[in-house]
């Protein structure tokens, strides 16, 4: 069904940041997706299309002014008849260049030179695009099917003005493993005991029962949360209240499988009761993701379930930091109805094709 006001997704970003991977996923949403029109036509083509669309803008656009193109994004917003949504892709430096490498593709800015001046100079080009932008994607460490599947979340819907207006994101993460690079606001669950010294508790998850009540015991777990939450339901009314689309709260331990997933999960059942209530303000989506327990494939909680090479395994404590690994494991989120495929991610990098 064609919504009143039809939702208009303008992509941007790096070159080989997966911009080309995004307009495809939003096409097969059912957007009509162009990618890059001439800049003097924009405005007109997102005002004549009666369709829900996707355009790709960027600096391969001949005559390319990215403070024009904030100009006719802010016109467009201002326009009560679409809902017009800018998405900002890019990738760290040492990715970028990965993927240039194996793809041997010019860089548009620096078709004779290095690729990392035309990295430089495009970011720089770009930056006034990236500070208005309604959602920042980091595809370094992003597998194309959890890149499809975090559009899907986003902009799976048909603009309708009576659906949430922002989506809120809870994840759980491993410090040792870096933090979350899309985080808004990030809470410290290290101060709390640690399961992990456990030894009945230390391969379960805080998915479990027992782990959760070892971390309820700690004298000042209460005091923590109800802080916590506090903060949380003043904060997200406001973000809605300002236009917000996407909030990602975030919150960490030290190896991301009990403390944080646990308190996590609390949170979004306190939040889902809040939203199942209609208190005021509570307009939002609300998803949970346990990025160290992506990265473990949802393996059992169950010791007796597990491999032997998976028992032998600390997994709660600090570890040496890998290459490109903070910003994944989306693949282990789902939204707090259930929704979910725990499975393990596939190792296909989002990126231009």
């Amino acid at each position: 069904m064609t919504s009143a006001r039809p939702r208009v997704v303008l992509v941007t970003g790096l070159s080989g940041a997966g911009k080309a991977s995004v307009l495809r996923a939003l096409e097969d949403l059912g957007y009509d997706a162009v990618d890059n029109p001439p800049l003097d036509l924009l405005e007109e083509m997102v005002l004549r299309t009666p369709r829900r669309c996707a355009i790709g803008v960027d600096v391969r656009a001949r005559g390319f002014d990215a403070t024009a193109v904030n100009d006719a994004l802010q016109r467009l917003r201002a326009n009560p008849l679409r809902r017009v949504e800018l998405v900002y892709a890019w990738a760290d430096e040492a990715t970028l260049l990965r993927r240039y490498t194996e793809s041997r593709r010019r860089h548009p800015l620096a078709p004779r030179g290095r690729v990392s001046d035309g990295i430089a100079e495009e970011s720089m080009v770009t930056e006034p695009l990236r500070e208005v932008a309604d959602l920042i994607i980091d595809t370094s460490d992003l597998p194309l099917a959890a890149l499809r599947q975090l559009i899907e979340r986003h902009f799976d819907g048909d603009g309708d003005p009576d659906e949430p207006r922002m989506a809120v994101s809870l994840i759980s993460f491993s410090y040792a493993r870096g933090l979350p690079r899309e985080a808004d606001v990030v809470f410290d669950a290290r101060f709390l005991r640690n399961p992990h010294y456990v030894p009945t508790l230390r391969f379960q998850t805080g998915r479990d029962s027992a782990v959760g009540a070892y971390i309820e015991g700690d004298a000042d777990f209460p005091e923590f949360f109800d802080r916590l939450m506090g903060l949380t339901e003043l904060l997200l009314p406001r973000f809605v209240q300002e236009g917000k689309k996407y909030a990602t709260i975030a919150i960490g331990c030290t190896g991301g499988r009990h403390r944080s997933v646990y308190t996590v999960e609390k949170m979004a059942a306190a939040l889902a009761s809040r939203m199942s209530s209609g208190a005021p303000g509570s307009g939002w989506r609300l998803h949970v993701t346990h990025r160290e327990l992506a990265r473990e494939g949802a393996t059992p909680a169950n010791p007796a379930e597990r491999s032997g090479a998976e028992r032998s395994a600390q997994p709660d404590r600090p570890t040496a930091d890998r290459r490109g690994a903070p910003g994944g494991g989306w693949d282990e989120e789902r939204d707090y109805r259930g929704r979910g495929d725990g499975g393990t991610p596939a190792p296909v990098q989002a990126q231009e094709a």
